[in-house]
C-alpha cells in the first residue's frame, strides 16, 4: 500500500515548525526519523493531511552534558546516542538499552525523542526515561513545558503531548558512582519487538542494593514503574531464592496483555524470571568489582 496524499512541510527553523502544527492542529504529524511513521502512513494506520519534517532545524541536534544532565535533542538518531561517550559514561542505562533497538538500519534513521513521542509498550528507551526519571521538554507556540517520563505515558500509544506540541530534547539524569543499572528483554530474535523487558536503576548502600526503580515494559500499555522495588533492599550476599521471591513480588503489580505471543500470565513469569537474573548481575558488578 501507499499512503494516502498528504502535504510536505521542510521548516528551516522550530518557530516555523510550531506555527505548521498550531496552524493545522489534528491533522499535521511531525517527522523526524521516520521509523514508525512513514510504515504507518504507508499501512494507512495514519493519514495526515500535513508532514512536517523537522530535519533541518539545527538546535535539534545533538548530545550535550549540561553537569547535572544529559540533554539527547529531538534529532539525535539511536545510533548517535548508542555511540556518544556522553552517553556510555554519563546515561549507562540508556547504553545498555540501545542496541536492543530494532536493526541498525532502524537505528541509523530513528530518534530517541521520537520513539518517546510514539510510545511503543516495547520502547526500550521508553522504559529507560521511566527507570532514571527523565524529563521530556515540549515546546508549542509561544510556550514551553516540562513533563516528568513517570507522567508521560498515559496509555497505549498515548502521550501527554499535545498535537501542536514538539519534543524538543530529553534530559537524562548524570549516573553517579553509587548509581548501578541493568537491563534485559525478551523477543523471538535479537531486533524484533520486546515480549517482555525490564530497566533497573539502584544504589549501592553499605553492601546492599536500595532505592530500586525497576521498569517492566513491552507486556502492557505502558511501561510500568515498581512500587514493590522502590522500597525494597537487596543484600550483596542474597540467595537466588531471595532474588526469585523478590521479582515474583514485583511481577504481581503487572497488567500484562495477552497476544500472540503469548497469555499474560506467561509474561508475568517471564518478566520475573528476567528481573532476578538481571538483579543477580547488578550485585556482582556491584559488589565483586
Amino acid at each position: 500500500m501507499k499512503a494516502r496524499s498528504f502535504i510536505y512541510r521542510r521548516p528551516d527553523d522550530l518557530n516555523g515548525a510550531l506555527g505548521l502544527l498550531a496552524d493545522n492542529a489534528g491533522d499535521a504529524q511531525v517527522l523526524a526519523g521516520g521509523q514508525s511513521l512513514v510504515p504507518a502512513m504507508n499501512m494507512r494506520l495514519s493519514s495526515p493531511g500535513m508532514v512536517v519534517d523537522i530535519n533541518r532545524i539545527g538546535p535539534l541536534h545533538g548530545v550535550e552534558d549540561r553537569g547535572d544532565a544529559i540533554r539527547v535533542g529531538a534529532l539525535v538518531r539511536h545510533a548517535e546516542a548508542l555511540a556518544s561517550p556522553v552517553v556510555s559514561r554519563c546515561v549507562p542505562l540508556l547504553a545498555m538499552a540501545l542496541p536492543h533497538v530494532a536493526h541498525m538500519a532502524v537505528r541509523n534513521r530513528g530518534t530517541t525523542c521520537g520513539s518517546l513521542a510514539l510510545a511503543d509498550p516495547a520502547a526500550e528507551t521508553a522504559a529507560v526515561a521511566v527507570a532514571l526519571d527523565a524529563a521530556i521538554v515540549l515546546r508549542q507556540q509561544g510556550a514551553e513545558r516540562v513533563v516528568a517520563a513517570r507522567d508521560f505515558f498515559t496509555g497505549l500509544y498515548q502521550t501527554a503531548r499535545r498535537q501542536t506540541e514538539i519534543i524538543t530534547e530529553v534530559l537524562f539524569p548524570r549516573a553517579t558512582e553509587t548509581d548501578v543499572f541493568g537491563f534485559s528483554e525478551l523477543c523471538r530474535r535479537h531486533g524484533d519487538f520486546a515480549i517482555v523487558g525490564v530497566a533497573v536503576r539502584a544504589r549501592k548502600v553499605a553492601n546492599r542494593l536500595a532505592g530500586i526503580d525497576a521498569v517492566v515494559f513491552g507486556s502492557e500499555v505502558r511501561p510500568r514503574l515498581s512500587r514493590t522495588a522502590r522500597n525494597a533492599v537487596i543484600a550483596a550476599d542474597a540467595a537466588d531464592s531471595v532474588l526469585r521471591e523478590f521479582a515474583w513480588e514485583v511481577a504481581q503489580e503487572m497488567e500484562p496483555m495477552a497476544d500472540h505471543r503469548g497469555r499474560g500470565e506467561t509474561k508475568r513469569r517471564q518478566a520475573a524470571v528476567i528481573l532476578a537474573r538481571v538483579l543477580r548481575d547488578m550485585g556482582r558488578r556491584a559488589f565483586d568489582a
